[in-house]
């Protein structure tokens, strides 16, 4: 019943977009399929295959029990650092609306970098830790190898 209503409702919405989108006229509809389509094309050439190489440049150079704040890293930064171009960039910016880039955007973006860098260094510390903990004991070497 739930998923039924969701559905109903997403339909819906999505219809009134594409009404409202063709409303806008010929010129906005191309230029949104252009989007769409340079949005597919550009994550499938480049950043899927970027993604794949930095993941297996870290699978053999981060040991394994010290991978998985890196993911997380990878995973939040990428998108982010990629959708904060525009006001990175101020490529919308305009002398006539100084108020549209108005914000200090670089700092928020180190802001999230030393954040996220924080995170990691603590995981990675807590998790040397636990990993010397248990390679003491004769658990996983970091290879996925018990020492038993």
């Amino acid at each position: 019943m739930i998923r039924g209503m969701t559905l109903a409702a997403g339909l819906g919405l999505a219809a009134y977009g594409g009404w409202r989108l063709l409303a806008l006229g010929p010129a906005n509809l191309v230029a949104t399929l252009t989007w769409l389509v340079g949005g597919v094309v550009l994550h499938d050439a480049v950043l899927a295959p970027v993604t794949i190489a930095l993941v297996l440049v870290a699978v053999r150079l981060v040991p394994r029990h010290r991978l998985a704040p890196w993911t997380v890293a990878l995973i939040v930064l990428a998108p982010v650092t990629i959708l904060s171009v525009p006001v990175l960039g101020r490529l919308s910016a305009r002398a006539t609306e100084p108020s549209l880039l108005d914000r200090p955007y670089w700092t928020g973006w180190f802001g999230l970098v030393a954040v996220v860098g924080t995170a990691i260094l603590v995981t990675t510390l807590v998790r040397g830790v636990t990993h010397r903990a248990g390679a003491a004991q004769g658990g996983d070497d970091g290879h996925g190898h018990g020492r038993r």
